[in-house]
């Protein structure tokens, strides 16, 4: 594998194919977690972390055991039952090890199991199929929720500042915050252009 489709996987990844901010996927922890940077950073490494080893068992599990018993309708209950099994392990190192995490992030850790763009990332990479290889399939999990990271980090500050910032009364709370949230999606519109695989 060169270190040009590595580029091009990673660009995609982070900028152009942008799981939250351009194709809308996992938006609950997205809005929920990003109150503060400590949380949205937890968040985004173990989103990375489930991610990165989910797409690799279940493409090795659509490839060795799915297709060839041609049983590709049961891809998606697979695919949650794998990521179900990485979140609980994911709970429970950070339960024994970063207590304050833990609490930090509450309810929307085991919300990663039923998180669309971890689902999200197994069904492309399963659908790209023989284009895909196992290093392909780890770098598309890995810079997907590197993609995920960043824009909980980038939303995560621009909500810690409109914090401080003086707004109309109906636009305090939730309709602030998705009116931040387009418009930062509305920069990611910018590498739409690009085509990089």
């Amino acid at each position: 594998m060169s270190f040009a489709s590595v580029l091009s996987i990673m660009i995609s990844c982070i900028f152009v194919e942008n799981f939250v901010l351009v194709k809308f996927y996992g938006i609950c922890p997205f809005l929920g977690v990003s109150r503060k940077m400590g949380s949205s950073v937890g968040m985004g490494l173990a989103v990375i972390f489930v991610m990165t080893i989910s797409s690799l068992i279940t493409h090795a599990v659509d490839i060795f055991l799915l297709i060839p018993f041609e049983i590709t309708y049961l891809r998606t209950i697979a695919f949650i039952l794998i990521i179900a099994a990485l979140v609980q392990v994911v709970e429970m190192f950070l339960h024994k090890f970063v207590p304050a995490l833990y609490s930090a992030l509450g309810i929307y850790l085991p919300l990663i199991t039923t998180n669309c763009a971890v689902l999200g990332s197994a069904i492309v990479i399963s659908q790209k199929g023989a284009e895909f290889g196992f290093i392909e399939a780890v770098l598309y999990g890995a810079f997907s929720g590197v993609g995920f990271m960043m824009a909980l980090v980038i939303f995560s500050s621009v909500r810690e500042r409109l914090e401080f910032t003086p707004c109309p009364k109906a636009f305090e709370g939730l309709p602030r915050t998705l009116i931040a949230a387009g418009l930062v999606a509305m920069a990611f519109m910018g590498f739409s252009g690009l085509k990089i695989f």
